[in-house]
């Protein structure tokens, strides 16, 4: 009987071997990082590396300790893909699903969210509150891995996320295209004052360090939930769902 099982690294969508990356990439894989071994310098890591470059990898080099152990299979020759699970949308396609639902755009932009468990949810979430799409931003941040499709629960399937270079230049891109920005912040307007019922798009912040100083700038509204504990912060999913549901509040005018 054909053994189907994965391994775990091909469940963390990690692929070992200049072969098998070599081939993953002529294969149309989507990569997210390459991490290539410290001081190798041979004309097939060349290659490997110039493939990944043009399909918008990050490439990250790092001591063979690293690659050691990440391997699952002992025999990573130097070189592991990162790839993505599922296929990235555009912005466009954000765009068409409101404009089908007869909907002012809805987007939550993520500012390095690194818990691939977080970036899961945030989808999910943003499936459930209606909106039409997540931005992820490409360096610092989970990617489509497979533990993030898990942690989605489907709604991966109808949600489009967009993968950026950069956060702020979506911002001012999409403020062309007259969206007003929220972001979450601690020190902000208590979200209820605010006005969040047009074209939108809702920032979350990396776990640890929040949205950053250059983002922060070119938000509209500085928004904050309330708090009444002990504890002064939310996690990062946790506070999207409780904005973006607040958005669908205003939004259904209740």
């Amino acid at each position: 009987m054909e053994n189907n099982e994965k391994t775990p690294s091909e469940e963390r969508g990690l692929i070992e071997g200049r072969n098998a990356v070599q081939e993953a990439l002529r294969a149309g894989k989507v990569p997210e990082k390459l991490y290539v071994q410290e001081g190798l310098r041979d004309p097939a890591i060349g290659a490997i590396i110039s493939s990944s470059k043009k399909k918008d990898a990050v490439i990250s080099y790092v001591k063979k300790q690293l690659l050691d152990q990440m391997s699952e299979t002992g025999k990573h020759q130097g070189v592991i893909l990162q790839c993505a699970a599922y296929n990235y949308s555009e912005l466009e396609d954000i765009f068409s699903l409101a404009e089908k639902k007869g909907e002012k755009p809805f987007i939550i932009l993520l500012d390095e969210i690194e818990d691939p468990h977080n970036l899961g949810a945030i989808i999910r979430t943003a499936n459930i509150c209606g909106a039409h799409g997540v931005i992820i931003s490409r360096h610092h941040a989970a990617g489509l891995t497979s533990t993030v499709v898990k942690a989605s629960a489907g709604a991966i399937n109808y949600t489009p996320v967009v993968k950026v270079t950069n956060i702020g230049k979506t911002i001012d891109e999409l403020k062309k295209r007259g969206l007003w920005f929220a972001c979450a912040d601690m020190d902000g307007e208590v979200m209820y004052r605010t006005d969040l019922t047009g074209p939108i798009g809702l920032v979350i912040g990396n776990e640890g360090k929040g949205v950053s100083r250059l983002v922060r700038e070119k938000c509209d509204y500085i928004v904050s939930i309330p708090m009444r504990g002990e504890i002064e912060s939310l996690n990062a999913s946790v506070a999207a769902g409780v904005l973006a549901y607040e958005i669908l509040r205003q939004r259904e005018g209740r």
